[in-house]
């Protein structure tokens, strides 16, 4: 398949490119994975552990999201634990939003937030200290630009530090989130997308910080789905993060395509993974994005300026398309190696 035309965010706003080969430069991502997890997130972990050579990951930070922060810490050490990545540390971060009340997706994630897998105490605890010292204490030693995020749940460990020492956005290279919506409407309500109606004011503080902010939207999400020869795929490795991929996988997918009409089913959070390891598979722009945080129907929602209508300053590249079995095959790949 040949490769998808790309948008890439810069600072002097679209530029169109292409890549036959993906993006793996010569040295690995120094990453800090922010995650919630839950199923997708779960995923998304395996996904990068098992890509060492693309991906330094430096820590998870957890944050209260698909389930409270106990059991979201606790999925993010499980995830560890079954990657065989026991040394990389995990800070526990915020246990609720900067201003609204929680809320939580055990409705999508059940209540322990791994639907169809067994769930334990793992043998290493949590991290001294917590997410939010964490981000400020290492994004303020970092050279210039030289961290990038992945925000897999709502924003709030981000923002908390940028709103305590603004400074660190000079360490970030770049914020690549899942979340948001457009085009494609809602997940929790008919606008908005949860991990930014979980903590819209959160989002606010990063989308204005002037971070180099990459966003995977369900507008792409909701066209990288599941079918049986791409489950099948996953299921032929025979081995353990197969079998627990797999395993989340037909517990959660059915869900989305019996509410959305779908023929397959969302893997929303390892979208994030994917564009970080071969962003070739992915298409957008650079646009203005703005977080509604007003009470009322639009709580939540993201607006997007896609065709450009106020003229004003482009803080984000939005992805709208991707290469969907360029996408599992790319999973497949890397869940063989675990």
């Amino acid at each position: 398949m040949p490769a998808l035309l790309q948008y890439r965010a810069g600072g002097r706003g679209n530029v169109l490119m292409s890549n036959t080969t993906g993006s793996q430069s010569a040295q690995p991502i120094d990453l800090i994975i922010d995650t919630d997890p839950g199923a997708d997130d779960v995923i998304a972990l395996l996904f990068a552990l098992a890509s060492p050579q693309e991906l330094n990951v430096r820590a998870l930070t957890t944050v209260a999201g698909n389930v409270r922060l106990d059991k979201t810490s606790r999925n993010a050490r499980l995830a560890l634990e079954w990657a065989g990545c026991e040394h990389v540390p995990v800070y526990a971060g915020a246990s609720k939003p900067l201003v609204r009340k929680p809320v939580y997706a055990e409705h999508v994630h059940g209540e322990e937030g791994l639907p169809g897998v067994a769930v334990h105490e793992p043998k290493r605890g949590l991290a001294e200290g917590n997410a939010i010292d964490f981000l400020i204490d290492t994004l303020l030693a970092a050279r210039p630009h030289s961290m990038t995020i992945a925000m897999l749940g709502p924003q709030t460990n981000l923002a908390l530090a940028l709103l305590r020492e603004p400074q660190i956005v000079q360490g970030i290279k770049q914020v690549v989130v899942m979340g948001g919506a457009h085009f494609n409407g809602g997940n929790i309500s008919p606008v908005a997308e949860f991990n930014l109606f979980a903590d819209p004011h959160a989002a606010e503080v990063v989308l204005k910080s002037g971070a180099d902010l990459v966003y995977l939207p369900l507008d792409v999400t909701h066209k990288i789905l599941t079918s049986e020869a791409r489950l099948e795929q996953i299921a032929a490795l025979n081995n353990k993060a197969g079998k627990l991929v797999g395993d989340i996988l037909q517990a959660c997918i059915g869900g989305d395509m019996a509410r959305y009409g779908i023929p397959g089913g969302p893997v929303h959070d390892a979208t994030v993974i994917a564009y970080l390891l071969k962003p070739a598979l992915f298409s957008g722009r650079s646009v203005n994005v703005v977080a509604d945080s007003r009470e009322g129907p639009t709580f939540g929602q993201t607006i997007v300026d896609w065709y450009d209508s106020l003229n004003a300053p482009k803080n984000a590249f939005w992805v709208d398309s991707g290469d969907a079995q360029g996408f599992f095959d790319l999973l497949t790949e890397r869940l063989a190696r675990l």
